[in-house]
């Protein structure tokens, strides 16, 4: 039985999703129910399909089979523009701002997109008090009040990867993907980064892809593991990382942790 758009206890519900390139197959009827408020994490080796994965979510790619589905609604099919106004936002393994704007004109561009407001020699945008307060308030949660006026080029790559972050805030979306979202981090960074997420992901749904155990563990609800592009196991972390099976494929000695 489908669920009513609107109406799923589930934020995403990923059904017999596959694909392939050509002949090869690289994601493999994968059944993915991501729970409305949880915060829920990808993990598997390198060439698994995480990053596929997140991109058939987001609509970068297409599917070849199944079906995937937003708060009841499919958005297979749809563009990646289309996804995003229907609730769900996502950063990228690798850092996607504009590096020669500075901090709050990246994060103010996607406070004016979802009020469907585009620059113009009409349109005074620094005298929009509700757009500049959105955005302000935006820089204050991801703590980059303090760099607001510094070009994005010159954060540091975890500023950056914060700034990211706000990127996806700005759209009001209630579903964030976040890919590897503190690889390359100092341990110190990545504590930060931590309680970042936490923060900002209060209330929404997140679907993480992450390598760090320690990051997933000290974050998430339940854990999947993609393996060869089929989902070995979902679970809490702690059953995660008893799970044998896990093991052997993936976790190998950090599963102790």
């Amino acid at each position: 039985m489908t669920d009513a758009p609107g109406n799923s206890p589930y934020s995403l519900r990923l059904s017999g999703v596959t694909k392939a390139f050509g002949s090869i197959p690289v994601i493999q009827d994968v059944d993915l129910d991501i729970r409305a408020g949880e915060r829920h994490a990808v993990i598997g080796p390198n060439g698994a399909g995480k990053s596929t994965l997140f991109n058939l979510i987001s609509g970068l790619f297409p599917l070849s089979g199944g079906d995937i589905r937003l708060h009841g609604r499919s958005i297979a099919g749809l563009s990646p523009h289309r996804i995003n106004r229907l609730g769900l936002a996502r950063s990228f393994q690798i850092s996607n701002i504009f590096h020669r704007m500075s901090v709050f004109e990246n994060l103010r561009i996607g406070v004016l997109a979802r009020h469907g407001i585009r620059f113009g020699l009409f349109r005074p945008v620094d005298r929009m008090r509700r757009i500049n307060d959105e955005t302000d308030a935006i820089l204050a949660r991801v703590g980059l009040t303090a760099r607001a006026h510094d070009l994005a080029g010159d954060l540091t790559y975890s500023e950056q990867r914060a700034l990211e972050i706000g990127m996806t805030l700005t759209t009001g979306a209630d579903v964030i993907l976040l890919d590897e979202p503190t690889a390359g981090m100092s341990r110190e960074e990545t504590a930060r980064a931590i309680d970042l997420i936490r923060t900002v992901s209060e209330g929404k749904t997140l679907l993480m892809v992450e390598h760090d155990m320690s990051v997933v563990f000290s974050l998430c609800d339940r854990v999947s593991v993609l393996v060869y592009g089929n989902i070995l196991a979902t679970d809490t972390p702690a059953a995660i990382s008893a799970n044998r099976a896990v093991q052997e494929a993936y976790l190998g000695e950090e599963a102790d942790i």
